[in-house]
């Protein structure tokens, strides 16, 4: 049997009929003894490596993690931190500085040697917090020229310009593929937008309007972690994620055991459904005042009921984030 040739080989030879412009060699892949390359096409955003070192896979993995959730908040101050293709934290400001500060808070163990991204151009009194801190990479929209040079003195930070509006990221999102020893997988990108005619408060209990707020915010951050996840929140602030487990209730109290105290009248948003009543039980114990969710399980009227009885607002919105 005719040896099947490599993907990059394919990618290669079929360079002009997909419109692959470029190819680059990348210092390395998710571990150095594996070998990577980026292929630049017609559908790539347009971006300028300021400063730093070469890029990596991971590096590139976990910028676009970082791009994909700034786009959900292009029209505020937001700040977001990734580590391993996972939001460590993300939090929006009335200002970029406290936008950081905020995000900072959330994390500040997982932000060593992270990805961080703005939705807003950095300015001088930014560059010198960030400065401090040590950091793998940052993304923004621009720099003003004080921080920029602020931040040029570390050679070895990443420094990503995005010349693409982030208002028009999502304009660039292109099928999803997966290379198996089964066969490539492809798909299209999750775009799901929240619909107000599913977006349906099950409970008697009613939030607030700062409380969906907060909700909304959550929901977003839980679409782009990994699945099983929850997500609390409070004042546009994540205070927990809990994320890559396989059954809800462990990502419930991984969630809450990195908010501790602060989970007290929070809100929680799921990626998908809230299959037990178990779920319920480990918000009240966290004092959360309101969940996000799905809905759609065998045992939603228990669950509902059960919220009910702690005075937990839960809304439902008939659309799941699953991210594998």
């Amino acid at each position: 049997m005719e040896n099947v040739k490599l993907l990059s080989e394919w990618l290669r030879e079929n360079s002009e009929n997909l419109n692959i412009k470029e190819e680059y060699l990348l210092r390395y892949g998710e571990n150095p003894h594996q070998e990577a390359s980026l292929y630049i096409n017609n559908s790539t955003i347009d971006y300028e490596v300021l400063n730093g070192k070469a890029l990596s896979y991971n590096n590139i993995s976990d910028m676009t993690v970082c791009t994909n959730i700034l786009s959900e908040f292009y029209d505020v101050c937001a700040c977001v931190v990734v580590k391993h293709t996972t939001p460590c934290a993300v939090a929006l400001g009335e200002n970029i500085q406290q936008a950081w500060l905020k995000a900072l808070d959330c994390d500040p163990l997982s932000s060593f040697e992270s990805v961080v991204g703005f939705s807003q151009v950095i300015n001088e009194e930014l560059a010198k917090e960030l400065s401090s801190v040590p950091l793998d990479c940052i993304i923004a929209p621009d720099y003003t020229p004080k921080a920029l040079a602020i931040l040029q003195t570390n050679e070895n930070l990443i420094i990503i310009r995005l010349n693409t509006p982030l208002n028009e990221y999502k304009n660039y999102l292109s099928e999803e593929i997966k290379n198996t020893p089964f066969g490539i997988l492809v798909q299209t990108p999750d775009r799901g937008e929240l619909d107000k005619d599913n977006f349906k408060v099950v409970t008697k209990t009613k939030p607030s309007a700062e409380m969906v707020e907060d909700m909304i915010f959550a929901w977003k951050v839980a679409k782009h972690s990994k699945s099983n996840a929850i997500v609390i929140a409070k004042d546009f602030k994540t205070l927990g994620i809990g994320q890559g487990q396989t059954n809800m209730i462990d990502a419930f109290e991984l969630a809450l055991n990195k908010a501790c105290d602060g989970s007290k009248d929070a809100v929680a948003a799921c990626d998908g459904i809230l299959p037990a009543i178990d779920n319920i039980y480990a918000a009240a114990q966290g004092r959360i005042s309101a969940i996000i969710q799905t809905g759609g399980s065998l045992k939603d009227d228990e669950i509902i009921k059960a919220a009910d009885k702690y005075n937990i607002s839960v809304i439902t919105t008939k659309m799941r984030h699953f991210r594998h």
